[in-house]
């Protein structure tokens, strides 16, 4: 499949052990199409059988990681009108590809300038270290849009900032997480200038390149398994639920207010 969103570089780094993956889409949105999200999907097979990666470096565009999913795709307005089984099908696009990055050999960095929502902060906790400038900002917007967090996301999430948080970053979605707070609530391991992410993300690469690579691949694969074991218990039902909520009036209000650019009036129906 042709890539028309994102681009990889090799051979980055202290004995050519870094790897970045840009996803820009060219319009300082950089919403997640169902284009988009194949083609992130399909970049961790790139270093499947690769032993010379160590590092694999994740970034957005200078000035935004993600918008999240792109409600204006037609490919993916285009699911409302399609049979049940076929929308549940099609909605494990996300977590499939938040899943292939949680699995990737390599350790993962995601540099973040600017917005980081809802799929794109979906994709980013599946990494494994996050680093964002002092300009950026999180949101998880799925809840006011009428629908479930998805992407066996809030078992990530809950990782990293425990119950409390993880319940008011889902729950108060219009709420936006600034660097200050994603750092202390544990969503991000370092903030930075803004403009000054990918360079920051690179030095951690760099100290990370320089260690013996097989035990560094060991490690990540204990930690995460140990981390993530019971993952599935609360994530399985991700696709389904996304699909229950998408027939609610509920989903139709909260979708349309956003386009409309007012606030939604929910009647839990």
């Amino acid at each position: 499949m042709e890539r028309r969103f994102v681009k990889v570089e090799k051979g980055l780094g202290p004995q050519c052990r870094i790897a970045v993956v840009r996803f820009d889409r060219g319009d300082n949105i950089n919403a997640l199409s169902q284009q988009a999200m194949r083609e992130l999907r399909d970049v961790p097979r790139d270093f499947e059988d690769d032993l010379e990666t160590s590092v694999v470096i994740l970034t957005g565009s200078a000035k935004a990681f993600s918008a999240g999913f792109d409600l204006k795709d037609p490919e993916s307005r285009s699911r409302e009108d399609l049979p049940i089984g076929e929308r549940i099908q099609r909605q494990r696009l996300g977590p499939k590809m938040c899943k292939a990055w949680q699995d990737i050999d390599q350790v993962t960095i995601a540099a973040v300038e600017g917005h980081c929502v809802g799929g794109g902060a979906a994709l980013v906790v599946a990494l494994d270290f996050r680093f964002c400038g002092k300009g950026a900002h999180f949101r998880i917007p799925e809840v006011e849009l009428g629908m479930n967090m998805s992407w066996g996301s809030i078992p990530r999430m809950l990782a990293l900032m425990g119950p409390a948080r993880t319940k008011q970053a889902v729950i108060l979605a219009s709420d936006r997480i600034g660097s200050a707070d994603a750092l202390d609530w544990g969503l991000v391991e370092k903030v930075v200038d803004d403009g000054k992410v990918l360079g920051a993300a690179m030095a951690f690469a760099e100290r990370i390149a320089v260690q013996p690579p097989i035990p560094v691949r060991m490690s990540k694969a204990s930690v995460n398994r140990l981390a993530h074991a019971l993952d599935d218990l609360a994530a399985h039902m991700d696709a389904d639920q996304n699909v229950l909520t998408g027939l609610t009036e509920d989903y139709k209000e909260g979708t349309m207010a956003f386009r409309e650019k007012r606030k939604p009036k929910f009647k839990g129906r």
